[in-house]
Parts: structure tokens; sequence; C-alpha cells
């Protein structure tokens, strides 16, 4: 540890006394400018371990607003290190994420650096051999949340789908995952796969993003014919080939799942704070309903709740934001549930679950049930995308029928114990000491 700390101390000068290339200027802080915990240092700090592996090649990197070192990009990073990305992809979001949820976003040349900039959230989910053919690694940096509908993990899976079928080597900057101390949630069936969901994973399964690579290729999670590549770890894969597919991940240092990492910048626009993050895995589901999930305001994800609710509820009203430009109930008087607080005070109410009682309680309240869900065009509810986010069909007929919260946790127990077993098997880092 005290090696590649006091390179990254010995180039702190450097990077400061350059002129930095404002390739990030929408890079928002989360609240107060957290940094990250003395103790613990992204992959992406860990220079000694990555670098002679990059070092006069042609480098693409997998990138938005969250890949940084310290207050720095890691594009600008990297350019005052000598290396210039011929290219960038961008996953949702953007670069710079701020577009909206959802929202394709385009390709486009960076202005300022030149640097081209292939969106992976638009036209295409993966790159193409046109788009790598100048490429010789590729490179992966991206703050998760940990949950399974998030599409950075999808975007992770093609990502290397395509380095596997167009023969490229990938280097993994792993970053904590500030959900990583627990697991819960359905497991989700392969039916309902989609960009929300696209493995058996459970909403919340405790990995970094760097575990859960290791665990789609070394399982053949895969969507590809070919051989699974190998993976290394840090900077054991000393003669990478440039001709064939291998998976590198650099490890955080400091890290293990009982951390509480809290993150130094939004991982996307309506994760604006600790809050929000904590609370996610389990008011996401409201994305389902006609419900407002809090888009539009301050807090998205802490708030929830419709103009139909019974009017001595909590109150608040969304309207269009950066990052929430079109949403649900925009301008209408909403009545609903407040969640916020402390951080710490969020977390004792999440208490290291998926907290079903909030999504039944509006079910339970709101006065026409048969149009609490979003139906998709067809009006089949198994295609809708609660079913997507839930990833089965069993969530929603449970909360139609009334069964009570225990009774639908059992219904998951079988299949979250099989996938804790086989989470187990690629971890980087120390467990969690509490069982879950």
């Amino acid at each position: 540890m005290t090696i590649y700390r006091l390179f990254y101390f010995s180039i702190l000068p450097l990077l400061a006394c350059q002129q930095r290339v404002p390739v990030a200027k929408n890079i928002e802080p989360v609240a107060d400018e957290k940094k990250p915990a003395e103790n613990i240092l992204p992959g992406a700090y860990r220079f000694d371990q990555y670098l002679p592996l990059i070092k006069g090649r042609s480098v693409a990197l997998f990138a938005n607003q969250t890949s940084i070192v310290g207050h720095t990009h890691l594009v600008d990073t990297l350019k005052k290190l000598g290396i210039v990305p011929v290219k960038i992809f961008s996953p949702e979001h953007g670069f710079r994420g701020t577009a909206d949820a959802g929202e394709k976003v385009g390709s486009y040349t960076d202005k300022t650096t030149g640097i081209p900039i292939v969106s992976l959230y638009g036209s295409k989910s993966k790159p193409s051999a046109e788009d790598l053919k100048d490429v010789d690694i590729l490179l992966f940096d991206m703050q998760d949340v940990g949950v399974r509908f998030y599409t950075y993990l999808a975007s992770l899976q093609e990502y290397i789908e395509a380095a596997i079928a167009y023969r490229k080597p990938v280097i993994v900057l792993d970053r904590p995952n500030p959900n990583g101390f627990y697991v819960d949630g359905p497991v989700l069936d392969l039916t309902y796969r989609s960009h929300v969901g696209m493995q058996r994973v459970p909403v919340v399964y405790g990995m970094t993003i760097g575990e859960y690579a290791n665990m789609l290729i070394k399982e053949k999670w895969l969507d590809t014919k070919m051989p699974a590549p190998p993976v290394y770890t840090d900077g054991n894969n000393k003669n990478i080939a440039l001709d064939k597919c291998s998976v590198t991940i650099i490890r955080c240092s400091g890290y293990t799942h009982d951390s509480k990492y809290e993150l130094p910048v939004r991982p996307s626009p309506n994760l604006p704070d600790m809050q929000s993050v904590y609370l996610y895995p389990s008011t996401c589901f409201f994305e389902g309903t006609v419900l407002s999930e809090g888009r539009g305001t301050a807090r998205p994800f802490q708030l929830f709740g419709h103009p139909s609710l019974p009017e001595n509820l909590f109150s608040f009203i969304p309207n269009p934001t950066e990052g929430a430009k079109s949403s649900k109930c925009y301008g209408q008087k909403c009545y609903g549930w407040d969640l916020g607080g402390t951080a710490e005070q969020v977390l004792q109410k999440v208490d290291h679950k998926v907290q079903l009682k909030w999504l039944m309680e509006a079910y339970k309240l709101f006065p026409v049930k048969d149009s609490f869900f979003i139906l998709p065009r067809s009006g089949m509810m198994k295609q809708s995308f609660f079913n997507k986010l839930a990833g089965n069909n069993d969530l929603w007929q449970q909360l139609r029928d009334g069964v009570p919260e225990e009774a639908i946790r059992k219904s998951w127990a079988p299949q979250l114990s099989e996938f804790k077993q086989i989470r187990k098997k690629y971890l980087l880092y120390k467990d969690f000491s509490n069982d879950n």
C-alpha cells in the first residue's frame, strides 16, 4: 500500500501545476464535497499498477463524470502522464452525466480535447469493430452503486463482450461499492432480462464492479460463444497481449465490504447524495408505477407520492430539473412520504434490506389499484417496466394479493441463498461481518 500511495502523492504536483483540461466541467460533487475516505483508494489512483500496462499503447476509456483522481478527471490525469486516449466511450447520462434517465445520447468530438466521445447509450450499446480498430487496450472506470437496475452493469458486460469479439485486453479500474455491505432482493428471472437487469443477481448484490466482472467471466454469463478470457488482478498481467482479450482488475486499496464509502461525485443526475444512493434499491420500484419517485425535486428517491393519495400526507411538487426534464406528475402537488434525514438516519431506515414497506403502503392507500402500475402499450403487466425492475412476474401479484412482507421475502430466499454462495467465490475484498 505504501508504495503506490507514495507514487500517487508524488505526481500530485504534476497534476496541480499543469493547466487542467476542462473535459468534465459539469462534474458535480456530492453534497458538501465529500472526499473519499483517506484510507480507501479506488483503482484509478493506483498508477503503479496500471500505467506500465498502458504506456506506449493506444488506449480507449469507458468513462463519465465519476472517473476522477482527486479533483481531476482521469482523462486529464492520463494526458498529464503522457497518455492521451484515442477515444472515450460514454454510458447512460452521457460523458458529463447530465442527460435524463433513459435519454438517448449521441456521439460527438469533445471541442476542448479533440477526443471522440462514442456514446454506448444511443444508437448502439457495444463498441463496433470500426470503433476498436485503432485501439490496443480498453480501460473501464465508472462509479457504480451496487444495484441491479443501474445500467452501468449492462454497459460493463457489453464492453467486455466487445473486447472478446475483437480480441482486445480490458483493464477495469475498480471503485468501492457504496451499497456493498449487504445482499438482498429478488434474484432476476432471465425471462425479464433487460438493460436494467441482465444477470441472475438480486437487487442489491454486494459486489464492486470489478468483483462483478470477475463473476461474469468465470461463471460464463457473458453473451459470447468464445472462450472466457483470463482474469488478472492489479499489475500481475505484466506481459499483456494486445492480440487477445484478457481482463485485469486494478483493485481498490483499503476497502472492505464493511466500509461505508461516501461518493465524491454524484454517479448520475438523480442520485445527488448518499441518502438517495442508500434509498435507491428500495424506492426505484416506484419508477414502474404512476407515483413520482422524487425526480424533479432536490431529493430524488427520498420522496415519493401522487396527487391521488391522501392529502394529510407529506406534499411536494416535482418540476423540470437538469437530468429530470420530463417525468411523472410535474407541476402537480403530490402527497406521499419523505424518507430523508442524515445519511446515517437513512441507513437505519434501510436496515440492510430492500425495503418493501413503502411500496406496500403506497399501494394500499392508492385509490385505483388497477392504475397503480404503468402498463406497456401491449397492456400486459408481464411486459411492464415494474417487472423488469423486480426481475420477475411475482412481486406485483404479491402486492396485488396483499401477501405479507415476510412471506414475500421467503419467496426470494432459496435463490438469494444460492446467489450468496456464488458471490463468495469472486470477492476481491474482505466480506461484510454481518450475516444478511
